[in-house]
């Protein structure tokens, strides 16, 4: 008769065999000489490499002066090996907080005593996956700008308590060569009707409305954008032509742009952006 203490074995070999062809294989290294810039994917794991960055020059933001300069020294104290804080950039729609994240990343790098500085992105829905980044980029000598676009969080989404991880770091605390960005139109992060929603239903409703707020106040640096003027607006088109070497006399820049703004019903700095691609393409002028 055969041993049942044997086939208690066998059965327990073959499921740790099971267990481990299931197992994904450990994250390896990525090569982060192959770019400036990645992408995270979550499920499955992986950092793919951006070859060509879509960035605006730092000199082309006009109307944002106070936050580009704050967010530029911030960004180069960490590029060198300093203390800096995480920093979220709120406010209007399509003011520049993207592009000025994009652009003061790009000037940073290349400054005096800078380290390598890598722009990581992640996406909102992959958020849970961040620990798992974290111990991928900690062993690394480079240093590393996560970067979250349009962060928002609404009614039911607990998304926002893995966002935590990155700001506050949990026990292993966040790795010293990460620091994390994130643009929204929100500046609490959350609408005010999921905030008083947690306020009516929690046994205690300051420390559950106190929970949602503090996760804006975990960011160190809070940059505001507004809505810009026409003169701003005007201005950024100016840049632009000047730049690409887009040749338009003032008088009908602005009245061009003044009837595109206004069939827009909008003026914002994407609003230029869209008129300029416009005129630059009328005018036979590549971009």
């Amino acid at each position: 008769m055969r041993d049942a203490s044997g086939d208690g074995a066998d059965a327990l070999e073959r499921i740790a065999a099971a267990l481990e062809r299931l197992a994904p294989p450990p994250l390896a290294e990525p090569d982060f000489g192959a770019a400036e810039a990645f992408l995270w994917r979550a499920d499955p794991d992986g950092l793919e490499p951006v070859l060509r960055v879509s960035r605006v020059a730092l000199d082309l933001l006009v109307g944002v002066d106070r936050a580009r300069d704050q967010l530029l020294e911030n960004t180069r104290r960490f590029a060198r090996g300093l203390p800096a804080n995480n920093a979220l950039l709120w406010g209007a729609r399509g003011m520049g907080k993207s592009s000025l994240v994009k652009a003061a990343h790009a000037e940073a790098a290349k400054a005096e005593g800078a380290k390598r500085l890598i722009l990581v992105e992640i996406q909102r829905e992959d958020l849970p996956s961040i620990p798992r980044l974290l111990r991928l980029l900690r062993g690394s000598d480079a240093r590393f700008l996560l970067f979250c676009d349009d962060l928002s969080f609404d009614i039911g989404d607990q998304g926002y308590k893995s966002l935590k991880a990155v700001l506050d770091g949990g026990v292993e605390g966040r790795p010293e060569n990460v620091l994390f960005y994130a643009t929204s139109n929100r500046r609490h992060l959350m609408p005010r009707d999921m905030i008083e929603n947690e306020r009516s239903t929690a046994i205690n409703p300051s420390e559950a409305t106190e929970e949602k707020v503090s996760l804006s106040d975990r960011f160190g640096l809070w940059l505001g954008f507004h809505p810009c003027g026409q003169d701003d607006f005007l201005a950024m088109i100016r840049g632009y032509c000047n730049a690409h070497g887009v040749e338009i006399d003032d008088e009908t820049l602005r009245a061009e742009a003044i009837e595109w703004r206004q069939a827009r019903g909008a003026i914002s700095g994407r609003v230029a952006w869209q008129f300029f691609t416009d005129l630059a393409g009328r005018r036979g002028v590549a971009i």
